[in-house]
């Protein structure tokens, strides 16, 4: 056997689709940004998107490796390395401690509690891909999670874990439940066939209502939140925008065709970015509003 390429390891990695990257790293800058009061040390601007980064790419090698064995009968995943076998489950799992090596040099930075933290979003990355056999709801693992990084972002500032980092990562757990739901509409009939459990089998034709109820839930969490850090211009403005790119996903899914649901996960990317973006034009127009004030 050929040895891997670069191209494989970057493939395993998941680094030539970025999209489970940016859904991870918009929410958690904005979280930065929210408990900086505004742009967060450069610092832990970058630490954070390096660690978001090396984080995703171990959590899809960790995934890969647990469905090596299921992969190969789903049609969106039968060509991935482990399936076709340019990469042994060997190479993967040495490539996986040599990325968690990586992140934990990062937590050198942080304080106690954030390196605590972090051990914790660790354990559920690498629990996720096996909770796939015994829980239909492995996607609420897979949230708490990715939602891990939200009071690290806290904790990293010297705020401990403050009420505000709590309900914004419930509200991040909502909505990747949401939005990886969608993700797994695509591979349902093939889940159902190799004995995969996810949230869009537990829903059933239930599904596009559920998905909703959590987008609901989301805007809610959002609007709590932002009452809770007292904003009260473009933020609000931002969950406007949200709100109408969750009406544009629910119209793509009308039909639950397979590509739709996709796009309709892939749009997600839309609301981190719109989330971010709009939290630091909050923040800088109330930074400029206190400078204007005599």
């Amino acid at each position: 056997m050929n040895s891997p390429t670069l191209q494989d390891y970057l493939q395993l990695m998941r680094l030539d689709k970025p999209v489970g990257t940016l859904l991870l790293l918009w929410p958690t800058l904005a979280a930065l940004c929210m408990a900086a009061g505004g742009l967060p040390p450069l610092h832990l601007v970058v630490i954070f998107t390096l660690g978001t980064f090396i984080m995703r790419s171990a959590g899809c090698v960790i995934n890969d490796f647990a469905d090596r064995k299921v992969d190969g009968f789903v049609e969106r995943t039968k060509e991935r390395p482990l399936v076709t076998g340019v990469i042994s489950s060997k190479q993967a799992l040495s490539l996986f401690f040599g990325l968690i090596s990586s992140a934990g040099l990062l937590l050198l930075f942080l304080n106690q509690t954030t390196q605590l933290l972090a051990f914790g979003g660790l354990a559920l990355a690498i629990a996720y891909p096996f909770m796939k056999r015994w829980t239909h709801m492995p996607q609420v693992v897979l949230g708490a999670a990715f939602s891990t990084g939200i009071p690290m972002a806290w904790s990293a500032q010297g705020l401990a874990v403050p009420s505000e980092s709590i309900l914004m990562f419930f509200t991040s757990l909502l909505w990747i439940v949401a939005y990886d739901t969608l993700y797994a509409m695509v591979d349902r009939n093939d889940d159902l066939k190799v004995g995969i459990k996810s949230t869009a089998i537990l829903f059933g034709d239930l599904d596009k209502v559920m998905v909703g109820v959590l987008q609901i839930l989301t805007l809610t969490g959002l609007y709590l939140l932002g009452l809770r850090l007292g904003y009260e211009h473009a933020y609000y403005v931002g969950l406007t925008v949200i709100a109408g790119l969750f009406i544009y996903q629910q119209w793509l899914i009308r039909d639950r065709e397979r590509m739709a649901c996709f796009a309709a996960f892939r749009n997600n990317i839309l609301v981190g970015a719109s989330l971010l973006t709009f939290t630091l034009i909050e923040l800088l127009l109330e930074t400029y509003l206190l400078a204007g004030t005599p």
